[in-house]
């Protein structure tokens, strides 16, 4: 079987499910959390410690691995797995987010985006079937269609001819997807409609007619505020089909991942353990901490007490503190392994409070300590 889901319980308080994904690479335990590896690798983080931190699956990008080193050089290599020494599974984003986020250099039309690469402003063009060619070069376990993401605000007009758009586009990368004699692994749609919930559900029904594998919720955490996206998800995600993952793009912070897991969703994925990690911003069952703050210059606590990871067993705050402000590559290593490991054991925790059926104790917490 190259891809798979089963959904193993359901809480009985409310929408969150344990589940497990299937791929020729392991099998994914559910809800997952996936560290960002836009190219190839975890910034900062060796394989070996992820591996150690029974991560199962990480998210590259197509777009940046198109440009640099170029997905043919991968393929000659042995497909990205190979190239990258990473013998567990895979997802790699299509580029439609990195390709929304450079705007200035871009030109979207019927047949595909043209772009300045932001590297060396030479000229590209990326069509739905290019997008999935190279995919298929990559070989991910999970591979997503080519999306326009629309930003925030925008009008209803805007959002619908968009999601207009990254459906046709999605028609043809799933037919080009079909016609490989070896296909890697699954491929998810991605729900587009902005704010607007009956677009959203518009997007949803288009996307259901071409079978796909699992199904994505993009378009958010663009600007939107926090209390306008969990009602589009929450306007949505009974509609989604329970026997496919259900992954949110791009969010968010670990009460977040709490929140949408009540919801019903199974797949996450964001920059910001590791971004925040590398500005001095550490995840911890205390809360956050800022770690260049001068509170922090004599503290011989650990970061987090309730933390195993060896940033936490081994450092005081003082000498994290110093680190970064010092500017030391170890700085960044630390933080990213803790903040990391953080969001790994958050949706541990999530999946064993699910399996005991005491998940909407942990919910019914969160939900006091944000009144």
């Amino acid at each position: 079987m190259r891809f798979g889901f089963e959904v193993l319980k359901a809480d009985s308080a409310c929408a969150a499910r344990l589940g497990v994904i299937h791929t020729e690479h392991g099998d994914i335990e559910t809800p997952a959390f996936m560290p960002v590896g836009t190219a190839a690798t975890v910034k900062s983080l060796p394989h070996e410690w992820l591996e150690a931190l029974d991560c199962r699956i990480l998210l590259s990008n197509t777009y940046h691995l198109y440009l640099r080193p170029g997905h043919e050089r991968i393929a000659r290599l042995g497909g990205l797995h190979r190239f990258m020494s990473w013998n567990r599974a895979i997802l790699t984003d299509s580029g439609g987010f990195q390709i929304f986020s450079h705007r200035e250099l871009r030109h979207v039309s019927e047949e595909g985006v043209r772009f300045r690469s932001y590297l060396d402003g030479s000229s590209h063009f990326l069509s739905p079937e290019r997008v999935m060619e190279i995919q298929l070069a990559l070989a991910p376990d999970i591979a997503m269609v080519l999306d326009e993401c629309t930003p925030y605000p925008c009008s209803r007009a805007e959002a619908e001819k968009s999601l207009e758009l990254s459906f046709r586009w999605a028609e043809r990368c799933r037919e080009r997807w079909g016609k490989s004699a070896s296909v890697p692994g699954g491929i998810f749609g991605i729900i587009q409609g902005s704010v607007y919930p009956d677009l959203r559900h518009a997007s949803l029904e288009g996307l259901m007619r071409l079978n796909l594998d699992g199904i994505a919720v993009g378009g958010l955490s663009v600007g939107e505020p926090k209390d306008v996206m969990f009602e589009v998800l929450e306007s949505i995600l009974p509609a989604l089909p329970p026997e496919r993952p259900r992954y949110l793009m791009g969010v968010g912070t670990p009460d977040d991942l709490v929140r949408c897991v009540a919801l019903g969703l199974d797949m996450f994925d964001c920059v910001l353990p590791t971004r925040n990690a590398r500005n001095g911003c550490l995840f911890t069952s205390e809360g956050r901490i800022l770690i260049k703050n001068a509170a922090y210059a004599e503290d011989e606590r650990p970061l987090d007490p309730l933390c195993g990871c060896l940033t936490c067993r081994r450092f005081s705050r003082a000498y994290l503190r110093h680190l970064y402000v010092a500017g030391e590559y170890l700085s960044a290593t630390l933080n990213t392994l803790h903040n990391v490991t953080f969001y790994l054991d958050t949706m541990h925790r999530i999946r064993e409070s699910i399996r005991l059926d005491s998940f909407g104790n942990w919910l019914e917490s969160l939900s006091e300590r944000r009144e």
